[in-house]
């Protein structure tokens, strides 16, 4: 454990020390992931589904606000399906307008989460996204993680369906958007995974924010458990056809990760907690305080060998004599 905390203090010091050039590489890294997938997914607009241009975008994204590569995103998107059909640019446009609506009203600093949760979908660990969210967010935070699902399963709806919308004639253009729609508006595991994601996040944020020992571990376990129960309630009423050993794995994977999370964001020692009481001319104040499990930063110790002192004193007064 004790390596680890000397990792993490020299982690902290690097980021402290270059966070001019991290966060804009971040940010670039952010973009050129999203828009890559992005490319990889749809790819019908042969003009944007290339590296040059990807990479001039991923660009521009880590030198602008953090919301920009959300918007990047939503049009590399709009662009493809534009390509590909007029149906779904106008339903899934709507629906983009009004998830940035809820975005930029609720939780507009959720930049990465909005744009990780598709990525971490193809990863097969979306469930990272809810309880590290419960755990560094807060309840609004349910809207950005939802906006994310949304956009997977958008997307994912026009992948399933490219042969039946492309076989469609243009005399079925009312055909077309009577299945585009449904097949947005009537996904039940969407719906169900919402919910899913909307319950533990919420229920993780109430939980760690209880003042009790190994609070983060207890709203981390009882996230991922609800998670599970929530799919399976959705799955068995919906009958959405989920993997039920792939919820579990991708869950304790998820966990995992949310540990490491925790070790890096609220890593505490609790056999040191301490209650305070102290009062003033009108209240008195119960305090519960727990210190971080922090090392003190190595010095570097000069060794020095008493015989190459003393050379290098007899070099100096020799030189002396010879000057004078």
């Amino acid at each position: 454990m004790t390596e680890l905390l000397v990792v993490k203090q020299y982690i902290k010091l690097f980021y402290s020390k270059f966070e001019i050039y991290i966060i804009p590489f971040l940010k670039f890294l952010l973009a050129l992931v999203s828009l890559l997938q992005i490319n990889s997914r749809l790819g019908y607009m042969a003009a944007i589904d290339r590296l040059p241009v990807v990479l001039v975008v991923a660009l521009m994204c880590s030198f602008m606000p953090a919301n920009f590569t959300v918007i990047m995103s939503a049009l590399f998107i709009l662009l493809h399906l534009y390509a590909f059909s007029l149906e779904c640019v106008i339903v899934i446009g709507a629906a983009f307008l009004l998830m940035f609506l809820l975005y930029f009203r609720f939780s507009p600093k959720d930049t990465a989460v909005v744009v990780l949760t598709p990525i971490c979908f193809l990863l097969k660990i979306p469930y990272v996204i809810p309880i590290s969210m419960g755990l560094i967010g807060t309840p609004a935070s349910a809207v950005s993680v939802a906006c994310g699902v949304i956009t997977y399963y958008m997307i994912h709806f026009v992948n399933e369906n490219v042969s039946v919308l492309s076989g469609m004639t243009e005399e079925q253009l009312a055909a077309r958007f009577k299945i585009v729609v449904d097949g947005i508006l009537n996904n039940k595991e969407m719906i169900v995974v919402i919910a899913a994601f909307a319950v533990t996040l919420v229920l993780v944020y109430l939980i760690r924010r209880l003042s009790i020992d190994y609070a983060w571990t207890i709203a981390m376990a009882a996230g991922a458990f609800v998670n599970v129960m929530v799919i399976l309630i959705g799955d068995l009423m919906f009958d959405t056809n989920v993997s039920l050993p792939g919820v579990i794995v991708g869950t304790v994977f998820s966990f995992l990760l949310t540990a490491v999370l925790q070790f890096f964001v609220f890593h505490v020692d609790y056999s040191r907690t301490e209650k305070v009481q102290f009062e003033d001319d009108e209240y008195y104040y119960y305090v519960k305080a727990v210190p971080k499990v922090t090392l003190a930063r190595p010095e570097k110790k000069v060794k020095q060998i008493a015989g190459q002192r003393k050379k290098n004193a007899h070099e100096t007064s020799g030189h002396s004599r010879n000057n004078v």
